[in-house]
């Protein structure tokens, strides 16, 4: 996976005068749109919209310095005016580019590489467990993709859930963990900002069927999950086991993302300071080429 990653940084500089196109990108990496911003984010330490934006202002910079004119500058690099292309630069460096022009002011951005950087001697707990037929059941919505922080679309949908739907997810649940799981699917593909619509499902496993008119069903075929418990304190520990994940684990485990729903639970007791929870990532093995 880090040789795709690093054939992306290719891509990307080969095409900073183009439009990137998300799909493309996704073709490179062999992963959806969705979990590939994902993983560079944590890995990166920032979106791919923002690095690839970097790296067209540090190239344009360099242009300014070399005698360029602003106006050509600003158009070849995507922004439809000049004042656009401005204000986009002065917040990057502090400086308008005609100011860069006459000083020779001069802000660098270099092409990230990925490498593997093996550090401390900390594990990550996780079991590959091959799980058979199974449904979903719950209320679903669609929802902004967010990245970091509380959905707060998906905190109403939760609070939208009335004691009829309880009472009828109850009955269905026969399958671990017994209780309420997120499962998030459907993403919407082809963007480079964190922008975009997935499906969130609040809801529970069982082998039975859906008779309930007020609650929707998935069905997910016999499939390969990558599980991993996390115990801390909440939500600090789940969202660093996600960022391990899709950062250290993922691009070194053999494995790619497989077109499944992504679930996970979390068992909340009186105290948010040594919270239980479980991500189950569906996976598949990596073909080698």
């Amino acid at each position: 996976m880090l040789q795709e990653f690093n054939q992306l940084m290719d891509y990307i500089e080969e095409n900073l005068t183009e439009q990137i196109s998300g799909k493309e990108i996704s073709k490179i990496v062999g992963m959806s749109d969705y979990h590939f911003k994902r993983m560079f984010s944590y890995m990166a330490g920032m979106s791919l919209n923002e690095y690839i934006k970097n790296r067209r202002l540090s190239v344009a910079n360099v242009e300014l310095i070399n005698g360029a004119r602003v106006t050509d500058v600003a158009f070849k690099y995507g922004y439809q005016s000049i004042e656009g292309f401005s204000r986009a630069f002065r917040e990057w460096c502090g400086f308008l580019p005609s100011e860069v022009t006459k000083n020779k002011i001069q802000k660098s951005f270099p092409k990230f590489s990925f490498f593997i950087d093996i550090r401390g001697g900390n594990s990550m707990e996780f079991k590959i467990e091959r799980k058979k037929k199974f449904n979903l059941v719950g209320v679903a919505k669609r929802v902004p993709i967010q990245f970091e922080g509380v959905n707060n679309v998906i905190l109403e949908l939760a609070q939208s859930i009335n004691e009829q739907q309880r009472d009828e997810m109850h009955q269905l649940a026969d399958l671990y963990p017994h209780q309420v799981l997120n499962i998030s699917y459907d993403f919407d593909d082809g963007h480079l900002e964190e922008k975009g619509y997935l499906t969130h499902m609040i809801g529970f496993a069982t082998t039975k069927e859906n008779s309930f008119a007020d609650l929707e069903q998935l069905s997910i075929e016999e499939s390969l999950w990558a599980i991993f418990p996390n115990q801390g304190p909440f939500p600090a520990t789940l969202q660093e086991t996600i960022a391990k994940i899709y950062s250290e684990w993922l691009p070194s485990s053999g494995y790619e993302i497989a077109d499944l729903p992504g679930i996970s639970f979390t068992k909340h007791d009186s105290s948010n300071e040594n919270v239980y929870s479980e991500i189950w990532m569906p996976i598949k093995e990596k073909v080698k080429l």
